[in-house]
C-alpha cells in the first residue's frame, strides 16, 4: 500500500504531460526485462528531476543536474577509485597518462579516508618544494582535502602554468606546514637507469609509474644495460602508483619467464589473462617495493615473484588488486569505474593485503643511507653467485 501511495505522489508531481514519458519508461523496462524494482527507482529518479526542474526556487542547469546525478551514483558505491569525470578532470587524466600535464609532480595515494604523497617526480616543482613521500596532504588552497572526492583531489592541484596551488602538508613528528607551489608542466619520463657496478655487472632500472610510453622507455633502457655486459638486475618499484595495464605487461613480456602474467576477472566471472612470450631470463632480477608500491607495479612484482623470476626485497605493497576502465560520455567527459579483480599467476588477490616481499627490510626514517637498495645489492650479488 504504501508504496502505490509513493507512486500516485510521483505520478501527480510529474504531471500529465510527463505521464506519457513515465508510460514510455515503463514499456521499455518490461521489453528490457527489467524488475519492478528498477523500474520504480527510474520513476523516483524521474519525478525528482522534474520536481526540480518545475518548482524548484533557483536556476535549473540540466547539464548540471545531470552531471551532479551520475556523480552521485558512482559516490554512493563507496569505491575510492570509481568515480565520474567531468570535461577538466578527464581532460588531465588523458594528458597524464599520455605523458605531459600542468601541475607540481607528485603522485597521490588514497587510503584510510588519507591523501597521501605517494612519490614525488624528479626535476619538478614538488621536489624542489621539499615535498616527501609519505606526506599527507591536508589541504589545498584552504579547502581540506576531506571535503573533495578522493581523485578530485589531482584536479584541485592542477592548473594553469605559472599559476600557484598551496598545500598544507602533515608531515609526521611535525607541525603542519604550507608550501606554496608554482605550477609547471610536467614531462613524464617514467623509466630511469644505470650500471651500479659495471665490472660486475650489476645494473639497476627505476620505473615510476607506468604510462603510455613505460614499455618502450624501458625496452631502450634495458637493452642499453645489456650492452655494457648486464648480468644482474635491480628493478625498483618503490612509490611506484601504479598507471596502465597495457605498458605493465609490455615490460613483463621483457622479463617475466613464457607464461602467465595476470588475469583479470569481472563481475560475471569471465576472465582475461595476460601472458609472456619470452623464453627465459638470462640473468637474475631483484625487485625492490615498499607501501607505495600499487596496482600495475604489483601487478608486474607478484608475477615476478611468482614465477621464481625475481626476489622481492623491501616492506608489503599498497594492495591494490582492482581494475579501472575510464568510459567516456557524451559530454567531453567520462566514468571512472572498478570492473574487475586481477590475480598473480600463482591466483593470488592482493586486494586490501598487498605483496609481503621475500626479503622484508624497512628504510629507516632519517636514514642515512639506502639500506633497501644496499640489501638489493647484496642478494643480486649471492644470485649472480650461486
Amino acid at each position: 500500500m504504501k508504496k502505490k501511495i509513493i507512486f500516485a505522489g510521483l505520478v501527480a508531481c510529474l504531471g500529465c504531460a510527463s505521464l506519457g514519458s513515465f508510460l514510455t519508461i515503463a514499456g521499455i523496462c518490461y521489453a528490457l526485462n527489467v524488475s519492478p524494482d528498477s523500474v520504480q527507482n527510474l520513476v523516483r529518479f524521474v519525478g525528482v528531476r522534474k520536481l526540480i526542474e518545475s518548482r524548484y526556487v533557483g536556476d535549473v542547469d540540466d547539464t548540471q543536474l545531470m552531471d551532479g546525478a551520475i556523480s552521485g551514483m558512482v559516490q554512493s558505491l563507496g569505491d575510492p577509485h570509481s568515480l565520474y569525470m567531468g570535461p577538466q578532470m578527464y581532460e588531465q587524466l588523458m594528458d597524464q597518462t599520455e605523458g605531459s600535464f600542468g601541475g607540481i609532480g607528485v603522485y597521490m595515494g588514497f587510503k584510510d579516508d588519507k591523501v597521501t604523497i605517494i612519490s614525488v617526480m624528479d626535476d619538478t616543482p614538488g621536489q624542489a618544494a621539499g615535498l616527501a613521500a609519505g606526506d599527507e596532504i591536508v589541504a589545498i588552497d584552504g579547502t581540506p582535502a576531506s571535503s573533495y572526492e578522493p581523485e578530485e583531489v589531482a584536479l584541485h592541484i592542477r592548473g594553469e602554468i605559472g599559476t600557484n596551488v598551496t598545500l598544507t602538508i602533515h608531515r609526521e613528528g611535525e607541525e603542519d606546514k604550507d608550501y606554496t607551489i608554482e605550477r609547471a608542466t610536467i614531462q613524464m619520463k617514467t623509466v630511469g637507469g644505470h650500471m651500479i657496478d659495471e665490472s660486475a655487472g650489476l645494473g639497476y632500472i627505476r620505473i615510476s609509474n607506468f604510462s603510455e610510453n613505460t614499455g618502450d622507455e624501458f625496452k631502450k633502457q634495458l637493452t642499453e644495460l645489456e650492452d655494457k655486459g648486464l648480468h644482474g638486475l635491480i628493478i625498483d618499484l618503490r612509490e611506484n602508483p601504479g598507471g596502465l595495464v597495457k605498458s605493465c605487461t609490455e615490460v613483463a613480456n621483457l622479463v617475466v619467464p613464457k607464461g602467465p602474467i595476470v588475469s583479470i576477472i569481472d563481475k560475471s566471472g569471465k576472465k582475461e589473462e595476460y601472458t609472456s612470450d619470452l623464453a627465459e631470463n638470462e640473468y637474475p632480477i631483484v625487485v625492490l617495493i615498499d607501501g607505495n608500491s600499487a596496482s600495475a607495479a604489483e601487478i608486474l612484482a607478484g608475477a615476478l615473484q611468482d614465477t621464481g623470476a625475481a626476489t622481492l626485497v623491501g616492506t608489503t605493497s599498497y594492495g591494490k588488486g582492482s581494475v579501472q576502465v575510464v568510459v567516456p560520455m557524451y559530454h567531453d567527459d567520462a566514468v571512472k569505474l572498478t570492473i574487475a579483480k586481477y590475480y598473480t599467476p600463482s591466483g593470488r588477490s592482493i586486494d586490501g593485503t598487498g605483496i609481503e616481499p621475500d626479503v622484508f627490510i624497512e628504510l629507516p626514517q632519517g636514514a642515512t643511507s639506502d639500506v633497501q637498495m644496499e640489501k638489493a645489492e647484496e642478494v643480486l650479488k649471492d644470485k649472480i653467485a650461486q
